[in-house]
């Protein structure tokens, strides 16, 4: 069993408590389709915004889902001139035997382009 990093972004049409947590579900559910994800296997998972982003904590959505017991943590981006807006980005310390290679990172909406070589 390794731990393995499962990395994603998308982005969010405005800086709304419902917006960001609809965003962030989103971004969740397709990591746990893409991967096969149990909760149960997930170590932790970081979440961060862009400073435009300020109406809610990314965290919560896991936490409606279920992830319980599922170490999170929100932090915010540095604020790089010409980077991409209102986007939520995460990283999930997941507990598996697949390799990394197997590994399905997921980018939507205008994440996309951080990564389009791992785009769904």
């Amino acid at each position: 069993m390794y731990c393995r990093g499962i990395r994603g972004a998308t982005t969010a049409e405005e800086s709304t408590t419902e917006v960001i947590l609809a965003a962030t579900r989103e971004l969740l559910e397709l990591i746990v389709e893409a991967n096969d994800l149990k909760v149960e296997d997930v170590a932790s998972a970081i979440f961060t915004t862009t400073p435009d982003l300020t109406a809610a904590f990314p965290a919560q959505a896991a936490r409606e889902m279920g992830w319980r017991d599922v170490a999170l943590l929100d932090a915010q981006e540095i604020p790089v001139p010409g980077s991409l807006e209102r986007c939520i980005r995460v990283l999930i310390h997941w507990n598996t035997k697949r390799s990394a290679a197997e590994i399905r990172h997921v980018y939507l909406k205008g994440a996309q382009a951080l990564r389009p070589d791992r785009t769904l």
